[in-house]
């Protein structure tokens, strides 16, 4: 094998590197949409947070009563998560979709627990995971 310039190519190297996997164009929309979600998650729990520092308003959830601020912060935190998640998958890391997959296989069974196995929430919980999984060759 030689070279564009005539000189011989040592065996096995490659006169160029070899191309990046693509990215498919459905991981490109959800990582899109993924970001979004976090970044409003983020707005938010900052939002909460300076209004919970300001007006000191508590909540009973799940037994806790929790403040505006302490929900402020939690929600925060929830979209530091999801835009980590989104720009996980947008570099196509497998972290990003084992967390991806175990995220929407959860809702689809807090769906199916709650009853709504046909609701829109469920149905494209489990396209997402199929279509994951089906892509899965491209995450490194």
């Amino acid at each position: 094998m030689q070279s564009q310039y005539g000189q011989p190519q040592p065996y096995g190297t490659y006169p160029q590197t070899p191309p990046e996997p693509s990215r498919p164009i459905g991981v490109s929309i959800l990582a899109i949409i993924i970001g979004l979600v976090g970044v409003l998650f983020i707005l938010a729990g900052a939002l909460l947070a300076a209004f919970g520092i300001l007006v000191h308003v508590s909540f009973p959830l799940f037994g806790l009563t929790l403040t505006t601020t302490e929900i402020g912060i939690v929600t925060l935190i929830f979209g530091l998560i999801t835009l980590g998640l989104a720009i996980g998958l947008w570099h196509q890391r497998l972290w990003a979709l084992v967390l991806a997959i175990l995220i929407f296989l959860l809702n689809f069974i807090s769906d199916a627990l709650s009853g709504a196995w046909l609701s829109i929430g469920a149905i494209v919980s489990i396209i997402l995971v199929i279509y994951l999984i089906a892509v899965h060759r491209h995450f490194l």
